[in-house]
């Protein structure tokens, strides 16, 4: 719902205070008073509603003046939060300092039938418990007590706000079924996941409402989340600024620095499952071309091979910290190499990649891309890029952080004696970890075969070999025997 949009704003309002009166009295994420502003009540009863909202999984809590608590009536309120000081500080300043961690609550106003409400729109608690004035407050029937007393509901609500992640959250709001089906390419959706179309609306937005896609609103209207905008959107410049900077931006240059010209510049426009097929295709347009002659024919090959780039793209897609506002997966093509670049610092040691659990931090997103078979199945992501970076016996992929973010580099072809000694540890290292977790060790002669070095030159390898174990990346699997192979340190 666009912030310019003042009608579809108080008629999303007045349709919210509707369903709002119609709920059970003792719902524990939504207060009623008539004139009770007390800035130190408010400021608890923030708290509390807050809480109580995530424990009942839902993403706003609300404070409505001017309806009578008893019977839900609508008698109007004398409270103007807007002219209302504590401390000589405006009431919304006032709160906002002494609320941890910083909620964006919201006063708003309602003419409801006659009668002048005031709604304050509460976020629900995340990522830990709201606090004021450094103490956590929660609602237990009409009472306000504090939720170190209930340490039932304590632990409950660290539990909900675990897995609370920012694919839930609405990236628009307040729809029509018109709208949502004009804001999403819903028909991508049902093809990448292999399901049939339905044949009417009703089915449609129940399988979209399964995979969170969208979730009801008040008044029969919809929401697009997060996860829905990002992955289906038409156009995510009609979603809000924050996640349409979030589209993968594409770079290419004419040279091996950013000081080179540009030669193509793209920017993403359609959400990252819709528009992924096509991305690949562009980028595949323009990387170089090696020439294989076979018995007959002349055959170009792409520099980098198509699944280690396409796991890469999607590993930067799933695992970028979506909190890191002003920034988005960012794909830079140089003559000698190409950088895949995300957001944030990673969960896992980059040196750790290929072995570790996998985890990200947009699980909903990462399931749903692997689901499409948008990339690998959990876990084995990095195995394939180093498995065909071998094959084609390229320079090792380089992982590394910088200024808060991941960036992932292919290099093109270059022979064994072109490579530097750094390229050449990190190649036996990352084909030692690629050996066991395979199953396997790795010894002189597998070593030989990723760097195409032939068996009577072995002697490099060996060379190669021990300048791994003096930089402390692998060691043999068997003191005793050390014809057995060797082992990445952590084995």
């Amino acid at each position: 719902m666009s912030a310019e949009d003042p009608v579809r704003s108080q008629a999303r309002l007045l349709a919210l205070v509707d369903d709002l009166l119609t709920l059970p009295a003792e719902t524990s994420w939504v207060e009623f008073k008539e004139n009770n502003s007390h800035p130190q009540a408010i400021g608890k009863w923030i708290s509390a509603l807050s809480n109580a909202a995530r424990l009942a999984d839902q993403h706003f809590a609300y404070l409505v003046w001017g309806v009578r608590n008893w019977d839900h009536a609508a008698v109007g309120t004398a409270f103007e939060p807007s002219g209302q000081t504590e401390q000589n500080e405006p009431l919304e300043f006032w709160l906002a300092n002494r609320l941890q961690p910083s909620i964006a609550f919201a006063f708003k106003t309602v003419n409801y039938r006659g009668a002048s409400l005031v709604l304050l729109e509460i976020p629900a608690a995340a990522p830990s418990p709201v606090e004021f004035d450094r103490m956590a407050y929660i609602r237990i029937g009409s009472a306000t007590p504090r939720l170190s007393d209930f340490p039932d509901r304590l632990a409950a609500l660290w539990a909900k706000l675990q897995p609370y992640a920012w694919e839930s959250a609405p990236a628009a709001t307040f729809l029509s079924g018109d709208e949502v089906l004009s804001r999403l390419d819903y028909a991508s959706y049902f093809d990448l996941t292999g399901q049939p179309l339905p044949d009417n609306r009703a089915g449609i937005f129940e399988r979209l409402s399964v995979d969170r896609i969208i979730q009801a609103d008040v008044g029969g209207h919809w929401n697009i989340t997060n996860l829905g905008a990002i992955l289906f959107a038409r156009q995510l410049a009609d979603f809000h600024g924050a996640l349409a900077r979030k589209a993968v931006r594409f770079v290419a240059y004419d040279g091996v620095n950013r000081a080179a010209a540009v030669t193509h510049r793209q920017d993403g426009a359609r959400g990252y499952a819709s528009g992924f097929p096509g991305l690949l295709a562009y980028i595949d347009g323009l990387l170089p071309r090696n020439e294989h002659i076979g018995q007959a024919f002349r055959e170009a090959h792409a520099l980098y091979p198509a699944i280690a780039l396409r796991e890469l793209i999607a590993n930067a897609i799933i695992h970028q910290d979506m909190t890191v506002t002003g920034a988005g997966p960012l794909i830079e093509l140089f003559r000698d190499r190409i950088e895949i670049t995300n957001p944030g610092q990673p969960l896992v040691s980059p040196d750790r990649f290929l072995d570790s659990p996998p985890r990200s931090r947009n699980e909903a997103l990462a399931s749903l891309m692997r689901r499409m078979r948008l990339c690998e199945e959990q876990g084995t992501g990095i195995d394939k890029v180093i498995v065909a970076v071998e094959l084609h016996q390229l320079p090792p992929p380089d992982f590394r952080v910088e200024g808060g973010a991941v960036r992932a580099v292919l290099f093109a072809p270059r022979r064994f004696a072109d490579m530097t000694q750094e390229e050449r540890v990190r190649a036996c290292y990352q084909h030692a970890a690629l050996k066991y977790v395979s199953g396997e060790r790795m010894k002189n002669s597998t070593l030989c075969d990723r760097f195409g070095i032939p068996s009577k030159n072995a002697a490099q390898a060996s060379i190669v070999i021990r300048l791994a174990q003096d930089a402390g990346l692998i060691r043999p699997a068997d003191p005793e025997h050390p014809r057995s192979g060797y082992v990445p340190i952590w084995a």
